[in-house]
């Protein structure tokens, strides 16, 4: 009794009660709710910490700025759902407030497609390379398991390496709830972007290290690394961690190249590997608890995508992760 009186208080408050409609419709930073509202930032401020200390909002870092979004989790979370339906849709202050949150959308939409246009030609001359992206994502919802390990349908997915969310685009309907991961900032905005354009509210993204990933072992039903093993240093500890935050049954996909000799990739566009073979992906796979299925093989020219699917085993031990160098984002 005294804890819901405790989130009642925190959420009865007109700017409270504004935030938390707002942080239903995607994350935002103390300085974008800061200019929806017309409020100073320390009185927004502490607005947000008795969001947060009642459990009614999340707060993430991403470097030097916070992200804040309605809370998925627990009592609270229930309550802030109920107290955002509550609110009626014609009620004039939210209708301002959601007519200056698209605003805000729409100058990250505008971000997003400047840093595309900067990067554009890169990523196509890779693109033309290898086999349509389409056939790859067809044969990835083949593969993509229609059940988690309760037979309930996937719970949670985690994109390792989401770039620009792509993955997250495609799997996510297919999933209660997904977080993408990445290093990269200017990445995360562009998958903020995609998803909040596909309408994904149940997906979302965090700034984070593939090698040392911020939960705990056994979070997520299925797990996904989409053309991110060639950028990195040490792609066997990516598959360990992959493996251990994945609960017994979890599935993981690899996607990335067979084995190639394009040199111009690894000194023009960063790759530090050219492809991996069967038996690689296979061998990190085991030694990290994962029974490997049948690999995937879509030849293009000259590149060949190849995709990995493994299984965790039940009762298998985690490997441990090993510190190891930061990755500094990859695309999807």
């Amino acid at each position: 009794m005294d804890d819901l009186l405790a989130t009642l208080k925190a959420a009865a408050e007109t700017t409270r009660l504004r935030l938390l409609a707002l942080c239903a419709h995607g994350e935002l930073t103390v300085t974008e709710l800061t200019q929806i509202l017309g409020q100073s930032q320390p009185r927004v401020s502490r607005h947000l910490k008795l969001l947060c200390d009642a459990g009614l909002l999340d707060r993430f870092r991403e470097g030097t700025f916070a992200f804040y979004r309605l809370a998925e989790k627990g009592a609270s979370a229930e309550l802030a759902r109920v107290l955002v339906d509550a609110i009626p849709d014609s009620d004039p202050t939210l209708t301002l407030d959601l007519e200056r949150l698209e605003a805000i959308k729409r100058g990250r939409s505008e971000t997003a497609a400047a840093y595309f246009r900067e990067n554009a030609a890169r990523w196509h001359e890779i693109r033309s390379l290898h086999v349509a992206e389409d056939e790859v994502e067809a044969a990835l919802l083949r593969l993509f398991p229609a059940g988690g390990p309760d037979g309930k349908g996937v719970e949670e997915l985690l994109d390792i390496g989401t770039g620009t969310g792509r993955m997250l685009e495609v799997l996510g309907p297919r999933v209660q709830r997904a977080v993408g991961v990445d290093q990269s900032r200017e990445m995360l905005a562009i998958a903020r972007t995609t998803l909040e354009e596909a309408g994904l509210r149940h997906c979302h993204v965090r700034q984070a290290d593939m090698y040392q990933l911020p939960f705990p072992s056994g979070s997520f039903d299925a797990a996904v690394i989409h053309q991110v093993l060639h950028f990195t240093e040490s792609p066997a500890e990516v598959v360990a961690e992959a493996a251990r935050v994945l609960r017994p049954g979890g599935r993981l996909l690899v996607v990335d190249f067979a084995p190639h000799t394009l040199e111009t990739l690894r000194e023009e566009h960063a790759h530090r590997r050219l492809g991996f073979a069967d038996q690689e992906v296979a061998g990190w796979c085991r030694q990290s608890g994962l029974s490997c299925g049948p690999v995937a093989h879509l030849p293009g020219d000259p590149l060949t995508v190849s995709i990995w699917p493994a299984t965790r085993l039940a009762g298998a031990p985690a490997a441990a992760s090993q510190p190891a160098l930061s990755h500094s984002g990859a695309t999807s």
